[in-house]
Order: C-alpha cells, then sequence, then structure tokens
C-alpha cells in the first residue's frame, strides 16, 4: 500500500492530506486562530506530584499546566497488575513524553 502525507503551511493556517493508493484519505486544517491541542505530543517536565489525587502537574510550556493521572501513565503497574502509587512513577523535575487527550479552556 502506497502512502503520502501531504503537508502545507502558511502563516494563517497548516493543512494536511494523507493519500493512500492515490485516493484521498483524509483532510486535517488547523487555523492559527482555533489552533488544537489535542492530538498534539509534548516534551514536558513534573512540575508537581499529588499522591492524595494520585496525579501529577506536568509544564510543558502552555498556557496553563497539564494535569496526568496514574491511571494515564503506561509504566504504573506492579508485575501482578496493581497500580503503583503516582509517586513512584513520576518526581517532580523528571522530563517526559505525553499526548494531549482532551483539553479544558478556560472561560474569558
Amino acid at each position: 500500500m502506497a502512502e503520502e502525507i501531504l503537508v502545507n503551511v502558511t502563516p494563517q493556517e497548516t493543512r494536511v492530506a494523507v493519500i493512500e493508493n492515490g485516493m484521498l484519505q483524509e483532510v486535517i486544517i488547523e487555523r492559527t486562530q482555533k489552533r488544537g491541542l489535542v492530538g498534539n505530543i509534548y516534551k514536558g517536565r513534573v512540575s508537581r506530584v499529588l499522591p492524595g489525587m494520585g496525579a501529577a502537574f506536568v509544564d510543558a510550556g502552555l498556557a496553563r499546566t497539564a494535569f496526568i493521572h496514574v491511571s494515564d501513565l503506561e509504566h504504573a503497574r506492579n508485575a501482578d497488575g496493581s497500580r503503583l502509587p503516582i509517586e513512584q512513577c513520576l518526581h517532580e523535575g523528571q522530563e517526559l513524553i505525553a499526548q494531549v487527550t482532551k483539553c479544558q479552556v478556560p472561560d474569558d
């Protein structure tokens, strides 16, 4: 199967087209004014671990810090399948790669 990804970037928008076997399969348009975060992948640094919540805040260089729950961590299981505490998985200052799965935008 032949697959191509075509990208066109202008100051106003970015356009991506996915072509398989000569047929257009998907078109994605992202405008600068309405740039989305969901699906984006970021390198961040853990800024705070909250053991009582089983979560951590991650600074990914965005306007707000990101929130990650221990259930979202791939390596947060013991050999028996039980979940590890967040403080055994992450520590302040640790770098990690994360993908945004949902985003809450504050009301202005």
